[in-house]
């Protein structure tokens, strides 16, 4: 046993405590647990509490995120094994510092090189009598069996370049296994020595054209990757198999807390957070549920909350100006036709669940099932397929949210029931009979207690599809309205209904996370942070729009243009890689133009030259450069505001690796790339007397000052100023000896004259200024003296 191994002591009754602050890292082989272990003493000097980890199983060789699980059994040795994730935990426990990992528990790597999913690799071997078979969510009865068993069933496969009979000489027999390029599949055992075409039939398994994954899948998949089969995380065997390795790591003091990977694709959320938490002794737990509009996580989940989209929404919100946002949006719409986002939204959801969209075999299944239920009851029958899958289609289609959790055997909650009788608000006795699937309300059975679930699940994937990774890529009014779980025809929020929220998580979610960037993130805060002075320039913005149209010429696609233009004041500057990079992603992501299954070569090598073109414009990037450099007060305002918000609002921060430094990365993978610590922690120790002006230094020392006092916040409570900036300051109290004040919409600040005589009353006692050590006294305090160094301020009581 090695000393680190050594080190990790049972652990006691009871929970840990939660986090007061958590710092993401992104795992792969550039940067393996070792780096992260080497990263600790920095860490725990910029002032986090717990390592938030990206996940740790086995995943497919090289894999650069770790979503791609293969083996549940053995901490992932391409990042190191479990040997480095004891010794990372045993570093990380004497510089007084916790672990918190990712886990997927929805699905698995499909296919992967033989000998390693192993559970996949038996049931493709031996079919639906594999003891594993229960693992994968797999419809067997949607695709005829082997030649000689055709009412068993066998599973799709839809990885081929072509049709079958184009690339069956791609395929070749090495022994007891069957290849195709990099994929490796096994023989049903008594089928090697058959001719090709006799040995295919007879497999539990069937190669076919990637281009059948839409209309004939029979496996349930995470979103519309077919790499990645879904698992019944649901059975409790399959829990049990699928969490021993990491259960036993949080046994032994390895591991202290779980993020829960995509948790609307699991049958029964609650089901698996109650199990988990069962297991754990209650660890701390947050869920990357993504709630939209006023959506509430639901109260009886067991988690401390969520990852903090949420609060990201509220932060940028906060910050962006409503009514120049809404100018912006009608501009947009004028230049490109575009409708609103919510039809956007509305039109991706519908084009994903129609007859031929990427998940139209996800609502085919539905329709089986429902078939199934209705030919069980005679006084359910004669719903023809073609009208459930009609009202199936507008409901996924109509559904506000992401889905409904409706559980067999109790009432549906009443959002739920609201939400679905919207949605699906037709006469028709089809509508109807679906609306009742969907709520539970038609009594239980297998089938029907399977509809609610899948509903739910496929709700879910065309929420994420259609909204997120369509309508997001389409709609380019104001690219940092366009994050997950935004909501970008109604930009902004108010201060009034920024304080209600937080007043709200203290109160039922005071450990949820909060979070600004993400390894998911499109845009990171401080590029969304320069996008959001747009907003309060739309007319100087249409203006340098037009003088830069003028210079490059016409761009290939009108809505392509405000993308191209938006990221690179997003993120400049950057080179033609990333800019094109991001370009093409968007507009496949989109799918109008071009898209991953149809590409269309000519329109992207058309936007590919028009983007080299403008970076090789020698007149127009010196204007770009000034544009930026134009902004940056104003983006230097926000960008500390939201870091200034994020490290003392309710919550639990989570700082994205970099990010304690301005970041403006872009869509994956340009945001997962390695990041220098060691260049950090140099920084973080070199302390100039004047940072001001410098915001990498002041967003360093701001940063590590305000996770420093984390452990002293207090109840929130919001403050006012008084004054004609008023609405330019936000500010609240953490308990009765901090203030975070903060400025906000500061190019509109200085339109309007400055502060001028606006105060901000300061309660009882002296008060420092932890950013600058000035004091103040109380009673009110001139915003312009408090913002006289740094637009935001963070204040304690006493020396």
């Amino acid at each position: 046993m090695t000393s680190a191994e050594a080190s990790a002591q049972p652990r006691p009754a009871g929970a840990t405590p939660p986090p007061t602050a958590s710092y993401r890292l992104q795992l792969q082989p550039g940067f393996t647990l070792r780096d992260a272990e080497r990263a600790v003493p920095y860490l725990a000097a910029l002032g986090v509490s717990h390592l938030h980890l990206s996940p740790l199983l086995a995943a497919v060789p090289g894999s650069t995120h770790g979503y791609d699980t293969v083996d549940h059994g053995r901490i992932s040795e391409q990042l190191g094994g479990e040997s480095a994730l004891r010794a990372l935990a045993a570093v990380a426990h004497r510089h007084g510092l916790r672990l918190i990992a990712d886990v997927v528990p929805n699905h698995m790597a499909l296919p992967v090189p033989e000998q390693l999913n192993q559970p996949l690799w038996q049931v493709l071997r031996d079919g639906p009598d594999s003891p594993f078979a229960p693992w994968f969510d797999i419809d067997w009865t949607a695709q005829p069996g082997p030649s000689d068993a055709p009412e068993r069933g066998r599973l799709l496969l839809p990885l081929l370049g072509g049709r079958l009979g184009e690339v069956l000489d791609e395929l070749t027999v090495d022994g007891e296994v069957l290849r195709y390029h990099d994929h490796a599949f096994p023989l049903r055992p008594g089928t090697t020595g058959l001719p090709l075409p006799e040995l295919l039939a007879r497999q539990w398994y069937r190669l076919a054209w990637w281009e059948l994954a839409g209309s004939e899948l029979n496996y349930r998949r995470f979103f519309t990757v077919n790499e990645l089969i879904a698992v019944r995380v649901e059975v409790p065997e399959v829990f049990e198999a699928t969490h021993r390795t990491l259960l036993r790591l949080h046994a032994d003091g390895v591991l202290d807390g779980f993020r829960i990977d995509h948790p609307d694709g699991l049958a029964d959320p609650r089901r698996y957070l109650e199990r988990l938490a069962a297991a754990t002794g209650g660890a701390y737990t947050v869920v990357e549920k993504i709630l939209t509009g006023g959506e509430r996580l639901p109260a009886d989940w067991p988690c401390a909350g969520t990852t903090g989209y949420d609060a990201l929404r509220r932060i940028d919100g906060v910050l962006t100006d409503h009514l120049g946002a809404e100018h912006l949006i009608t501009a947009y719409r004028h230049d490109t036709g575009a409708g609103s986002a919510p039809e956007a939204a509305r039109q991706g959801r519908a084009e994903l669940t129609g007859p031929h969209g990427e998940l139209a075999a996800e609502v085919d299944r539905l329709v089986r099932l429902a078939q199934r239920i209705c030919a069980a009851e005679p006084a359910l029958a004669d719903h023809s397929p073609l009208a459930l899958r009609e009202a199936l289609g507008e409901l996924l289609t109509a559904y506000p949210v992401y889905r409904p959790y409706v559980r067999p055997g109790e009432p549906a909650p009443p959002e739920a029931v609201a939400d679905v009788e919207a949605a699906l608000d037709g006469d028709s006795p089809t509508a109807a009979l679906v609306r009742e699937l969907a709520l539970g309300r038609l009594g239980r059975s297998p089938a029907k207690d399977e509809f609610c679930a899948r509903l739910g699940q496929t709700a879910s994937a065309v929420a994420a599809k259609g909204v997120e990774d369509t309508a997001f890529y389409r709609w380019n009014a104001l690219l940092s309205l366009n994050e997950v779980g935004g909501d970008p025809g109604r930009p902004g929020v108010k201060p009034v209904d920024f304080h209600r929220w937080c007043a709200y998580l203290e109160e039922h979610w005071p450990h949820s996370m909060t979070a600004l960037s993400t390894h998911d993130t499109k845009r990171s805060a401080d590029a969304r942070a320069r996008l959001a002075v747009l907003a309060e320039l739309p007319e100087h913005w249409a203006a340098e729009c037009a003088a830069w149209t003028t210079a490059a010429g016409l761009c290939p696609d009108r809505s392509s243009a405000w993308l191209l233009w938006q990221t690179l004041v997003a993120a400049w500057p950057l080179d033609a890689d990333r800019l094109v990079a991001t370009l093409l992603k968007s507009a496949r992501e989109a799918k109008q133009q071009t898209s991953w299954t149809a590409p269309d070569a000519r329109f992207e090598r058309a936007l590919t030259d028009y983007a080299h073109g403008v970076l090789a414009n020698a007149g127009l990037c010196p204007r770009i450069d000034g544009f930026v450099r134009m902004l940056a007060p104003y983006a230097r305002s926000n960008s500390l505001a939201a870091a200034l918000l994020h490290l003392t609002v309710p919550g639990v921060p989570d700082l994205y690796q970099g990010s304690e430094e301005p970041l403006y990365t872009l869509v994956d993978p340009d945001n997962r790339a390695p990041v220098d610590l060691g260049a950090l922690a140099v920084r973080l120790t070199d302390s100039p007397t004047d940072r001001a002006g410098d915001l990498a230094r002041e967003k360093l020392h701001l940063t590590t000052t305000a996770l420093h006092l984390r452990r002293e916040l207090g109840p929130y409570r919001p403050l006012a100023a008084e004054g004609p900036a008023a609405d330019h300051l936000l500010a609240f109290g953490r308990g009765p000896g901090v203030i975070s004040a903060v400025t906000r919409l500061p190019y509109g600040l200085e339109r309007s004259g400055g502060w001028r005589d606006t105060v901000l009353d300061l309660p009882a006692g002296r008060w420092t200024e932890q950013l600058t050590q000035r004091t103040f006294g109380a009673g009110p305090v001139r915003l312009d003296a408090l913002f006289a160094v740094h637009p935001v301020a963070l204040l304690t009581e006493g020396p």
